[in-house]
């Protein structure tokens, strides 16, 4: 194989790849990237068995062939050679070795065959349909702040995405919770997504295909099965195996009858409880909120470190309310907010609190109060 590759090209091709690959495995070859070269493409496919990845970058090809190389080297060469360089490798299938050139530098890679490398079994998707960038952004983007880190939790470990009824008929849905807090985020439903089975997204999936979504108006085709889901682009594509696992029913904790309406401009809130938090002892990190008529004050009380106390205008006319949180959980939730104004919908000091943006309907998030 000698393939030559332009460096900027080749680094986010490595790059994709290198963050796929496990740090630590006991399988070499699953350290790997496999580099096939062929007509006018290099393409670099990484996995952990159970993600995969594959980019396809423009080359020129002199000598079409296949190798495996270790992609965590691979990619920090490659980060550290000059802008704009030209980048030549040459694989020795004999002698176990790719040669990575670029002007004056020359690296000697060891390689491994490219036969042992195990390429994910295609999977026959039951569901296929395309959506913008920017729409699976927002889906994933919104709901990741509230996936579970409990492995024992495991089906929580992930964006349950899936076709659901809301008050305007069917969207694409996007929901995720650990006990704590919950997310959950609305989409037009795309056209032939109608027949999709419900998956759980793994966080580490969620993570990966983040960096297929910068680009707003690019098209991702989404494949799904009951095992896999696939996101791609016409040049990266990112394979996933799906959490084997039941989503429990999150409706049951979406609050429908809390009648205290709170609305306050999100980024002051966010500050405001970020402040007040500074004093708080790290392991509960809990937050009074006091509602008064437009008026909130929200309090820590740290007896080993101090207290804080900061006063809002807010709009907010129903009964007084004491009512603790998380400081971590409620920032989260702020800091999800695009619009304005965050509205906060209370019950009781000890039921869930419901919060959204706006009047938009299409982001829900719930969070849990804590005793104070």
């Amino acid at each position: 194989m000698k393939v030559s590759i332009e460096r900027a090209t080749l680094l986010k091709a490595v790059s994709q790849a290198q963050s796929v690959v496990e740090r630590r495995n006991t399988i070499p070859i699953l350290a790997n990237v496999l580099i096939e070269a062929e007509g006018n493409t290099a393409s670099f496919r990484a996995t952990d068995l159970d993600i995969e990845v594959l980019d396809r970058a423009p080359a020129v090809v002199e000598q079409a062939g296949a190798t495996t190389v270790s992609a965590v080297t691979l990619h920090e060469i490659v980060r550290k050679l000059p802008d704009g360089a030209l980048v030549l490798l040459t694989a020795d299938a004999s002698a176990g070795r790719l040669t990575v050139t670029a002007g004056r530098s020359n690296f000697s890679l060891a390689t491994l065959p490219k036969e042992d490398f195990p390429v994910m079994a295609s999977s026959e998707y039951s569901s296929n349909f395309t959506a913008k960038a920017e729409v699976l952004r927002r889906l994933f983007d919104k709901s990741k702040f509230a996936i579970s880190t409990e492995e024992t939790r495991y089906y929580l470990n992930g964006v349950y995405m899936h076709v659901a009824e809301s008050e305007e008929g069917q969207v694409l849905r996007c929901v995720a919770t650990d006990g704590h807090r919950l997310a959950r985020i609305d989409a037009p439903l795309p056209a032939g997504a109608e027949a999709m089975p419900g998956v759980i997204v793994p966080r580490k999936t969620v993570g990966e295909l983040r960096k297929l979504l910068d680009e707003d108006d690019m098209d991702i085709a989404v494949s799904v099965s009951e095992t896999k889901v696939r996101f791609a682009t016409p040049d990266i594509s990112l394979t996933s195996k799906v959490i084997d696992g039941t989503f429990p029913d999150y409706s049951r904790v979406i609050p429908m009858n809390n009648t205290r309406r709170l609305e306050v401009d999100a980024g002051e809130f966010a500050k405001a409880v970020d402040r007040v938090a500074t004093v708080s002892s790290e392991r509960s990190r809990a937050v009074k909120l006091q509602l008064d008529e437009d008026r909130l004050v929200l309090s820590v009380n740290a007896p080993d470190s101090g207290a804080a106390e900061e006063e809002l205008a807010v709009a907010y006319g129903d009964e007084p309310l004491e009512i603790g949180f998380n400081a971590k959980y409620l920032l989260e939730i702020a800091s999800q907010v695009d619009r304005e104004n965050a509205v906060f919908m209370f019950n009781s000091s000890g039921d869930p609190t419901l919060m959204r943006e706006g009047t938009d309907t299409s982001a829900v998030y719930v969070v849990m109060p804590m005793r104070v």
